[in-house]
């Protein structure tokens, strides 16, 4: 054995952070010298462009060969001899760089808007040679090996070299898509760290496993666009809120896949007239009670229903059927699996070091570093992903609250101020600034919405305005005023009757959505039906004139899976929606009002149009608080396109009950939530009603809510 420098010793033991400078040809002594680690090889030759070959010498047991290749070659193969067995192939430490200086500088920068194009594993032809290119972000590491099934998960096989601000990259030919892997990361003290999923994988494995699967971009079809102007402030937008593995499940309660989905799913919601899913987080995620909120692969769609392919299938059948797909986003926290973010190159890189800024006491997750630019960088990278490869129509970012502020559920003492002394984090503003700008010049079709649960002003104006920028806010305020009303006896609604009307004092303040949320029905708060009181009609009609109360309130609507069949139970991810329910008329009639109360919202203007401006509301009765009696008026963008709401809370029927309306002339009742067909006692008025000196005199049935339209 030949006396070796300490770098030939740092490629042995697997601690030498910039391979390429020992491996691979280098001109040495008027020659073109090979160097090559291969362990468990027994020889090693090197053949040239023509085909001759030369012996490299093993100069040590690990497995380091040199030699020298033949006069006049310039590219090499390797042919090694493992065991028995001789195999022929191209050697990695011979190949250029994969990033660009201009990539480089975008990334350095943190302006790179298409990180995925350049970071985690591409297929990739270099030099004639097909293989997979893989980048990942190590800043801190010592050194940073990719392993997987094309090496024997030998992380002392193919370390890669770093460039830039800490992008490491390497490129291995032959490697496929359909290979696992992940990263083995040296970090800033030279300790291994557990094996790391890559951060920019596009499939991962099934849980428990962990590991990354290359997928080859090429290959992902791209869904048709969803209808033009979907998501526009006058346009309607009512949302069936999804949890895909536990919206419908097969026989033996395993999950539907994404492609059984695709055939089942976007023909539901069409034929129920929603005009948008809402998907809870499919970003890959290791817990399955996380219900996706933590998130260990953001770019990856969760492998427990299929491939990307037929994520993308799922996506392409909401569209064919006209519907828009919305993702719930978290970009606010993630966990701290080992396999993922957390401590990803020995140091705090993706999360705050210091746990008064970087951990939630709630949720025990990690909070991102928003101040950092590669960071803030992947998050909005990411979110451009969704709507640039799968045709994503918008995003839904969780747990807005929990980034404005500092002090977030922290008790006094346990949070660290901003620059100025205040609580507000200034780089989480800065960040969803961004978010909303670059999503909005890249794909002005789309919206974003935010669940934010404070009294944060302008989240839905522009951010040249000073706002956040976002399309559409939850109306986490309504949510509870209203739950909170229809909860209590008719008898006590009278003492309530504000926390019907509070809400619109400030119901165009934002771009508000009406959401009946997944949270709304889950960890012992009963679903939508189990809060409503009294017997089982009075709970029925009570749920109905809620529904009915909320579409034709001022706001889009979002209503959560098992809504809208009147779910008895509180919802359980770990098993289907209660479907046999609908063989009952009480719960088919809920069914069947939502369906009525959709297609009602989508054709009359009046109802959608002005759905976020002032102008488009009129209160006609706010002062019947004995009778727990509530009417207003929808206007639309022509002056003759009205519609006239009357919700009755009380269980009595109220006959010649005075509106005003601004015509004269018949007006239609368009919709009745007490009619027979709903599970009601068929109290109303006939289908129409003539006005006489601009007042209606109507029937009121008992729990229930009518919508009247003029004749035209």
């Amino acid at each position: 054995m030949r006396k070796l420098p300490a770098e030939a010793y740092a490629i042995i033991e697997g601690r030498h952070s910039d391979p390429f400078h020992y491996l691979g040809l280098h001109p040495e002594g008027g020659k073109s010298v090979v160097r090559a680690f291969l362990p468990e090889a027994s020889n090693v030759e090197a053949v040239g462009d023509h085909g001759e070959v030369a012996a490299l010498d093993r100069v040590h047991d690990a497995g380091l060969f040199i030699g020298a290749l033949p006069n006049g070659s310039k590219h090499y193969q390797l042919r090694a001899k493992f065991g028995n067995n001789v195999v022929e192939f191209e050697d990695a430490y011979r190949f250029p760089p994969i990033l660009t200086d201009f990539d480089l500088y975008l990334l350095g920068e943190g302006t790179h808007q298409r990180l995925y194009d350049k970071l985690g594993a591409h297929p990739m032809r270099l030099e004639g040679v097909n293989g997979i290119g893989f980048v990942v972000l190590a800043p801190n590491a010592r050194r940073v090996s990719v392993v997987g099934d094309f090496n024997f998960w030998d992380g002392r096989r193919h370390p890669m070299r770093v460039r830039g601000n800490g992008y490491w990259e390497l490129f291995i030919p032959h490697a496929k898509a359909g290979d696992h892997y992940k990263f083995e990361i040296a970090g800033p003290h030279g300790h291994l760290l557990p094996l790391k999923s890559d951060p920019l994988a596009f499939a991962s494995e099934l849980r428990p496993k962990t590991a990354s699967i290359v997928f080859d971009e090429a290959r992902l079809p791209r869904p048709r666009p969803a209808p033009e102007g979907i998501n526009a402030l006058s346009a309607p937008m009512s949302i069936y809120e999804v949890h895909l593995g536990s919206w419908r499940r097969k026989g033996h309660n395993e999950w539907l896949t994404y492609r059984e989905l695709a055939e089942q799913l976007p023909a539901y919601a069409r034929d129920m007239g929603f005009t948008h899913l809402e998907f809870l987080p499919v970003s890959e995620h290791p817990f399955d009670g996380s219900w996706g909120y933590q998130p260990t692969g953001l770019y990856a769609p969760t492998s427990r229903f299929g491939s990307p392919e037929d994520f993308a299938a799922l996506i392409d059948a909401c569209h064919r059927e006209g519907i828009g797909v919305l993702l719930d986003w978290v970009p606010g926290h993630f966990p701290d699996d080992p396999h993922g973010l957390g401590h990803f190159d020995g140091t705090a890189l993706y999360e705050h070091a210091n746990p008064l800024q970087g951990r939630h006491l709630d949720w025990g997750t990690l909070i991102y570093n928003y101040g950092r630019t590669e960071v803030t960088n992947f998050l909005v990278s990411n979110a451009l992903f969704w709507m640039e490869r799968y045709a994503i129509d918008g995003l839904r970012v969780d747990a807005v609250a929990s980034m404005l502020y500092l002090d977030y559920s922290r008790p006094p003492g346990a949070w660290i101020p901003n620059q100025y002394g205040g609580r507000e984090n200034i780089e989480a503003i800065n960040f969803l600034r961004r978010f909303n700008t670059e999503v909005f010049a890249r794909f002005p079709q789309a919206t974003t919405a935010a669940e934010e649960s404070t009294a944060w002003p302008q989240v839905s104006r522009p951010v040249e305005f000073g706002g956040l920028g976002f399309g559409y806010k939850w109306n986490m305020g309504w949510m509870h005023d209203t739950l909170s009303y229809i909860s209590k006896d008719p008898i006590y609604r009278k003492h309530h009757h504000g926390e019907i009307l509070f809400g619109l004092h400030y119901a165009f303040s934002e771009n508000f959505i009406l959401p009946l949320s997944h949270d709304e029905v889950v960890h012992g708060k009963r679903s939508i039906l189990g809060r409503m009181p009294g017997d089982e009609w009075q709970r029925f009609a009570n749920l109905r004139a809620y529904y009915s109360f909320m579409f034709g309130h001022p706001g889009k609507k979002l209503l959560f899976m098992g809504a809208e069949i009147a779910q008895s139970r509180e919802w359980n991810h770990d098993q289907s929606l209660d479907w046999h329910l609908l063989e009952y008329k009480v719960h088919s009639g809920v069914q069947a009002l939502i369906r009525d109360l959709n297609r009602l919202y989508r054709a009359v203007p009046a109802l959608h149009q002005m759905d976020c401006e002032q102008a488009g509301f009129e209160w006609l009765i706010t002062d019947d608080a004995n009778r727990n009696v509530f009417a207003w008026m929808r206007k639309g963008f022509d002056e003759n396109a009205r519609c006239v709401v009357i919700v009755n809370f009380s269980p009595n029927v109220y006959q010649n009950y005075r509106v005003r309306v601004p015509f004269g002339g018949k007006w239609k009742e368009v919709l009745n939530s007490d009619s027979a067909h709903y599970g009601g006692s068929n109290v109303g008025n006939i289908g129409e009603v003539q006005a006489e000196r601009g007042e209606l005199r109507l029937t009121i049935p008992p729990l229930a809510a009518i919508f009247l339209v003029p004749e035209s």
